[in-house]
């Protein structure tokens, strides 16, 4: 397996996921509400999705460049969008937040904090993902 930019990127994104994943299961990790650096409540359903993802970045990886490509480019435009939607509104709809919160009335600084894991990844992985080539 050559790695090659994207799918250095799909790496790195699946250890992110990773520990995503280990901030939401290991204990000690959360303040005396539950909460993951006093701001991520995750659940069961938002740890499958780390796992989910995390696997599918590092499959992708394995794969082919044209898979960690594939991977980025969706990967990268549903985080970030859901990143987006976050920012504006306080819930996203990767984890059903907006179906089952709907609008939340929180601070700006609040929104973009809880936001920001998301747009960042998403915001990496969207761009590595579409300036990278499909070729080989």
């Amino acid at each position: 397996m050559k790695l090659d930019l994207a799918r250095a990127v799909a790496v790195a994104l699946g250890i992110a996921l990773t520990i995503a994943l280990l901030c939401g299961v290991v204990p000690g990790l959360t303040d005396a509400s539950g909460r993951t650096f006093g701001l991520f409540r995750l659940n069961a359903y938002q740890n499958l999705l780390h796992t989910v993802s995390a696997l599918w970045a590092f499959s992708a990886a394995y794969v082919s460049r044209s898979a960690a490509i594939f991977f980025l480019r969706m990967f990268g435009t549903l985080y970030f969008l859901d990143g987006l939607m976050g920012l504006a509104i306080g819930s996203g709809y990767l984890d059903l937040g907006v179906l089952i919160y709907g609008v939340l009335n929180v601070p700006l600084w609040f929104k973009f904090l809880t936001s920001l894991p998301h747009l960042v990844l998403g915001g990496t992985a969207a761009l590595a993902g579409f300036m990278s080539k499909r070729t080989s």
